[in-house]
């Protein structure tokens, strides 16, 4: 989700404008973005962009995006889910498997967890970061990856950190691309939706030279920057 403006909740001097999107880790290219007004939530944007997953992706989201319907909608996009739940919801241990983590089901209504109907069937991860300051007691995740042997859940543990990758992608938008700027200067909602359409359209043209330029220097994509990237084409662009 991504806020591009400040104000009173009440009152905002400008308008509001709400952001969910996809992004691919490796490059920071944002896709199947969709956005709306401030009021919209996230979960009715996630909703629309579900949509663009495809057989053989890996969708990463964090636990403010799970729940049945989501979930469920995830699921028949063929993509593999990886998605993080609060550590409090129910989830019965209902066959543990060799690498620690054990398939559950969740439940559409609380009818049908007392009656144990129309469930859908997941595995969950409940894993420690071990030494690290402020981090959380457990921490648990919910995978459609049922198959322990394909995906062992400490592998799964350490992957679902890559989705931090898309608050770098967000920086890179809200920050870089702006600059110091607190706020689009709009002051009509298409006005707002245009230039941060520009933004995002800024954003791909960037991350696609510098995938162009990883694979032509055969580096890491993360080991270039986004930053010095941005300053080499303000210098080339014609004033």
């Amino acid at each position: 989700m991504l806020s591009l403006a400040r104000g009173p909740a009440a009152a905002p001097a400008y308008p509001q404008i709400r952001f969910v999107s996809l992004v691919e880790n490796g490059t920071h290219v944002l896709f199947g973005s969709r956005t709306d007004g401030y009021r919209t939530s996230e979960i009715t944007l996630a909703k629309a962009v579900l949509p663009r997953m495809r057989c053989g992706m890996l969708c990463l989201a964090d636990r403010n995006f799970f729940g049945f319907e989501l979930w469920q909608q995830a699921r028949g996009t063929c993509a593999d889910l990886l998605w993080r739940v609060r550590k409090n919801m129910r989830m019965a241990r209902e066959k543990r498997l060799p690498d620690g983590s054990y398939l559950s089901h969740v439940y559409a209504s609380e009818r049908d967890w007392r009656h144990k109907t129309n469930g859908i069937v997941l595995r969950v991860i409940d894993y420690r970061l071990e030494g690290i300051e402020g981090s959380e007691p457990i921490y648990r995740l919910a995978t459609t990856i049922l198959d322990a042997a394909r995906a062992p859940a400490g592998e799964l543990a350490a992957l679902y950190h890559e989705r931090w990758e898309i608050e770098t992608a967000f920086d890179e938008l809200k920050t870089h691309l702006r600059s110091a700027k607190i706020v689009l200067r709009s002051k009509t909602p298409d006005q707002v939706r245009q230039r941060f359409y520009g933004l995002l359209m800024a954003h791909f043209a960037i991350r696609g030279l510098m995938h162009q330029a990883a694979l032509k220097a055969d580096e890491d994509h993360d080991r270039l920057s986004f930053l010095h990237a941005v300053r080499v084409i303000r210098r080339k662009m014609a004033v």
